[in-house]
């Protein structure tokens, strides 16, 4: 049971400060209610907080726990990848603990410092990066509540930046042909695997000879190669553990590197010199890239001579292409061909078909002329109800 307490019966403290301290009891621990001027005041504010104990909805009014503190506890809780956990840590790092915010007290935070903070991250974040770094303190905050380290979200009608997230335009067959042309002999290969198999980049490090079944024709993805040890792992996710047919291009293109350029001891297909995996920044950067930078600075250097000459000069290549663009070429091109949206999930390793639609779904064959179709069905089927009514209520019963 909670009590008032006269503080003034002290004499040392008599006449001094506010007279009614309020004393209540969590878990077995005696907690300060604050002091107030009156008893009458003292006493509503101790049933104000025995009532909010009862009920479970008591917060510690005296929490000093910060807003980055808050979110970094959270974070610490979540089961991220690596990957993500490292995103996770630089946004945190970057976006909320050099800001007001991050420096506030997480109980004493107010929906108009939550927006004003938005405001301000959205001069320096795109707006899908904005919203996971807001999804992130949200979450944290939403955490707290239940967690009754405070007593209510601030974040409430917080405006976020519109999201427009650009149409995907896939890589064409002419452009990863240029590709395989431009990039070193030992990487052609890697090029045509990943534009055929749809293969993330970590997949397509970690193949081996026994992976590839010439004989059947299919390609068995059981493993990818951490970012950072360079050590077999586990796949992304379940769905990614997948086996996927393989075309004739791809077979001739690792014929002829396994030919040329023999397999490490563990039947690595694409390796270093000492039979290790290479490092995914070390291809995507130093090779991929690279690749790409050289081979637009040559088309533009014939674009220019060909306008010269008074020619058709060639297309240019598109700019930020990274070994990803060839996954979605490989998704481009099974849609255009007719086959299923679940059928490519599955070919992709997604968990489910929502994000193949959402990413290539623009890219399905004839959508315009189904959605031409489907209108004029119905409008066709709506007149033709309405020309024969009158008839049908001529009709004798």
């Amino acid at each position: 049971m909670g009590y008032v307490r006269d503080r003034w019966r002290d004499p040392a403290r008599k006449g001094k400060g506010k007279r009614w301290q309020v004393k209540y009891r969590v878990d077995g621990r005696e907690k300060d209610g604050g002091s107030f001027d009156t008893k009458a005041m003292a006493q509503r504010k101790l049933v104000e907080l025995e009532a909010s104990v009862q009920r479970g909805q008591w917060v510690d009014p005296t929490d000093r726990t910060l807003v980055v503190d808050l979110v970094r506890a959270y974070a610490a809780t979540r089961m991220h990848r690596p990957r993500t956990r490292d995103r996770v840590e630089s946004h945190i790092r970057n976006h909320i603990e050099p800001t007001p915010l991050g420096r506030r007290r997480a109980a004493a935070v107010r929906p108009s410092e939550v927006q004003a903070w938005v405001t301000d991250r959205a001069e320096h974040l795109s707006p899908l990066t904005l919203r996971n770094v807001v999804t992130l303190v949200r979450a944290a905050f939403a955490a707290a509540v239940e967690d009754r380290t405070i007593g209510a979200t601030p974040f409430v009608r917080i405006t976020l930046p519109r999201a427009e997230k650009e149409r995907l335009v896939p890589l064409t067959v002419a452009q990863v042909e240029l590709l395989v042309d431009a990039i070193g002999d030992r990487y052609k290969a890697m090029v045509v695997a990943q534009a055929g198999l749809g293969l993330r980049i970590g997949e397509l490090l970690a193949l081996r000879v026994e992976d590839v079944d010439f004989l059947r024709r299919t390609v068995r993805i059981e493993d990818q190669i951490d970012r950072y040890t360079r050590d077999r792992v586990p796949p992304k996710t379940a769905r990614s553990r997948r086996t996927v047919p393989l075309p004739d291009v791809v077979a001739v293109a690792l014929s002829r590197h396994i030919a040329e350029h023999p397999p490490a001891p563990n039947g690595l297909l694409f390796h270093t010199r000492d039979g290790r995996p290479l490092m995914h920044d070390w291809y995507g950067n130093k090779v991929f890239v690279a690749c790409v930078t050289r081979l637009r600075e040559r088309l533009a250097e014939e674009a220019a001579e060909a306008v010269e000459r008074d020619e058709e000069p060639p297309a240019a290549f598109p700019a930020g292409v990274t070994p990803h663009d060839l996954r979605h070429h490989y998704a481009s091109v099974l849609l255009a061909s007719g086959q299923s949206v679940v059928a490519v999930a599955e070919l992709l390793g997604h968990e489910n078909a929502s994000l193949v639609l959402s990413t290539y779904g623009h890219l399905l064959p004839g959508s315009e002329d189904i959605a031409r179709r489907a209108i004029d069905a119905a409008w066709g089927t709506a007149r033709t109800a309405e020309e024969h009514a009158p008839a049908a209520q001529g009709l004798p019963r």
